[in-house]
């Protein structure tokens, strides 16, 4: 017992002496703590704080680990005795160069450098500035580089692409700024070029908060994806960052329109009133080519004044454009009375209508492809596009109002000739308690099919099922898809918004021919009849439903198409646009004939065995929608319902069953 209590005097005598030699800690000191050895007698000892090594004045002292807040000549304490151990020192680093030490502590700091710069992409840049040591990016020697030039100009001139200018502030930078302003410049540049990028793919607003039903795969560039490409492009980098913007067709043309209307306007021409004649095109000869000549500045020596040659075709397909019409180089009814209407501004539409339609373009992925389908839904037509030309186009069938088709990019993997409908638990739960006490296995020309303790009811493949003969897969979240339809008689409405959300193609074999390569339209008519048949596309075919109600067309034309579903006014409020409670287009403009010559119908076969087969080879294919193209379905005005054919929602009801069930 005194050999202990001898033992413990002497532990505690040493106790005091090394607490004693310590030096006085500061108030912000934060001691580092060793592990105790585990011994029953003694409790937990906190190792000394840290001292100064005799020799540290011959050399400068190691800055403090990241993430604490010990001093900056904090050093690793000398090894404790070996009853108490003490960490392993760490490598000496070198000190931080003033410069990337500033720009370390703006980082640190949580002031915002944009106020819509999230806290992911301030991590970002915060990473991307880590791995380079902290250094700045865009100032060298207290000035901007010529890659931050570049990038400044981008982003002075972000209004060219539709966006604004004033959300991407380039800092000022003074004459000989110090460190801590040379800091805070070069990240508040980088945060304006990397909120530039992702506004540029489709950040700028939440789709979401427009519809739930709109739902694009965003590829938004993270904060160090966009500040490495720019570093690597050098004086290049503004055209690096104009990259992030769509290079689509459709995108570039609106914004052609868009600097056009922006452009500072001459002084108007005259009116021209032109004689009554023909439609003039290049090479014909008639008295008012002189007129145009003398209008538009052209002179033709030695020559007939009055052939429409190419440089007045050139001239009249300028002015053309420049008025929102076809710019086609002919002189046809309406350029003639554009002409004589010329001293009005030209109908170019308004700034918010083409920033709201650039915007939507930023929701379809940066790269469409050489192949894919586009379904714009105001319009109510399709398009096939094939090694980067439009094949071919088609009317459909959108979503009603209350039931609006989604749009969302899928990829169409595969075809189903002669499917089968399931009816969905929706309509189904509505039924089951009479489906439940019927004991036969068809009801209405369904098929009900139980298993285990459910009950599901299938529409067998026929010309009445609701899907047609042949439907177009592209699995997505919301089970909607391309279908034929029995009611063949709608496509030819002028607003074609009867489904409750799929899209139905009209000609959906023309469309197959299209989009299967392997399957030719008389080829997949032989299947009708003959079963369900899944056939997989040998690549996966991109599908973009989009939404445009404003789109410049294949010939130089602004067309406008009526919103369907109400979005323009939520985006242009969005955006700080005007006009954010102006009224919908109601009016559809005039239908233009399908882009692609029909091709004549195939010649009936003998191999088709089926009655449904012999009728289909037999119609001759109409685009027009009158009636019925196939010779399935109902014409028009014998009793037809708008909701007739839809998958998912709706079918046409059995006969044994009340409407009340549908």
């Amino acid at each position: 017992m005194r050999a202990l209590r001898s033992n413990q005097v002497a532990l505690a005598a040493l106790l005091a002496g090394m607490m004693a030699a310590a030096p006085a800690r500061s108030a912000t000191e934060e001691p580092s703590v060793a592990p105790a050895t585990e011994t029953p007698s003694a409790a937990p000892v906190a190792a000394p704080p840290s001292v100064k090594s005799p020799d540290a004045a011959a050399g400068p002292a190691s800055p403090s680990p990241a993430g604490t807040d010990a001093p900056s000549d904090y050093k690793a304490p000398d090894p404790a005795p070996d009853s108490v151990p003490a960490p392993a020192a760490a490598a000496p680093v070198n000190p931080a160069e003033p410069l990337p030490a500033a720009v370390a502590a703006r980082l640190a700091d949580p002031a915002p450098l944009l106020a819509r710069l999230g806290g992911k992409e301030r991590e970002a840049i915060k990473g991307f500035y880590d791995a380079r040591g902290d250094k700045p990016v865009w100032i060298a020697d207290g000035a901007w580089t010529p890659a931050a030039k570049a990038v400044a100009a981008r982003l002075a001139a972000a209004g060219e692409d539709g966006l604004e200018p004033r959300a991407y502030p380039v800092p000022a930078l003074a004459d000989k700024p110090d460190d801590k302003a040379v800091a805070e410049a070069d990240l508040r540049l980088s945060a304006a070029a990397v909120l530039y990028a992702r506004d540029a793919r489709g950040g700028r607003i939440a789709s979401g908060s427009i519809s739930r039903l709109i739902t694009p795969t965003l590829a938004l560039p993270t904060g160090d994806a966009v500040l490495g490409q720019l570093a690597e492009a050098g004086g290049g980098a503004g055209d690096a960052l104009q990259r992030f913007n769509p290079a689509t067709k459709g995108y570039l043309a609106l914004k052609a329109r868009l600097a056009a209307l922006r452009a500072p306007r001459g002084t108007a021409r005259k009116p021209l009133v032109l004689a009554k004649g023909p439609t003039l095109k290049e090479g014909m000869r008639d008295p008012r080519v002189t007129d145009l000549r003398g209008y538009f500045g052209l002179d033709r020596a030695g020559g007939d004044a009055t052939i429409y040659d190419a440089a007045v075709a050139d001239a009249v397909k300028r002015f053309q454009k420049d008025q929102g019409l076809p710019a086609n180089g002919v002189l046809n009814a309406r350029t003639v009375l554009a002409l004589a209407d010329a001293g009005r501004p030209a109908k170019g539409g308004d700034e918010p209508e083409l920033i709201v339609n650039m915007e939507r373009w930023r929701w379809l992925p940066g790269d469409l492809g050489s192949d894919y389908v586009l379904v714009n839904v105001p319009e109510f037509r399709l398009r096939i596009t094939r090694n980067g030309q439009v094949r071919d186009e088609a009317r459909v069938i959108v979503g009603k109002t209350e039931s609006p088709t989604p749009l969302f990019s899928g990829l169409m993997e595969y075809a189903v000739v002669n499917p089968s409908w399931y009816v969905p638990p929706s309509i189904l739960k509505t039924m089951v308690p009479k489906l439940a006490s019927y004991g036969g296995k068809t009801w209405g020309g369904y098929e009900i099919v139980r298993r285990g303790g459910h009950i599901s009811l299938r529409q067998p493949p026929g010309e009445k099922n609701a899907l047609g003969f042949i439907k177009f897969m592209f699995p997505n979240q919301h089970a909607v898809y391309l279908h034929d339809t029995p009611n063949r008689s709608l496509f030819s409405a002028a607003t074609r918004a009867f489904s409750h959300g799929c899209v139905r193609v009209d000609d959906p074999f023309r469309f197959a021919d299209a989009v299967l390569p392997d399957w030719s339209e008389e080829r997949l008519k032989k299947l009708i009849g003959k079963g369900e048949r899944t056939l997989r596309l040998p690549q996966k075919l991109p599908v973009h439903i989009a939404y445009f109600t404003t789109a410049v067309d294949e010939g130089g034309a602004l067309r406008h198409f009526p919103d369907l579903y109400g979005y323009d006014g939520p985006m242009k409020a969005a955006l700080g646009l005007p006009g954010a409670g102006g009224p919908a287009i109601a009016k559809l403009p005039k239908e233009p004939a399908r882009a692609v010559a029909e091709r004549p119908a195939p010649a009936a076969h003998s191999s088709h065995r089926t009655a449904q087969a012999r009728r289909l080879a037999a119609r001759p294919h109409r685009y027009s929608g009158e009636g019925d193209a196939f010779g399935y379905g109902r014409s028009a005005g014998a009793g037809v319902r708008p909701d007739d054919g839809e998958p998912g929602f709706w079918s046409p009801a059995p006969a044994p069953v009340t409407r009340s069930f549908w």
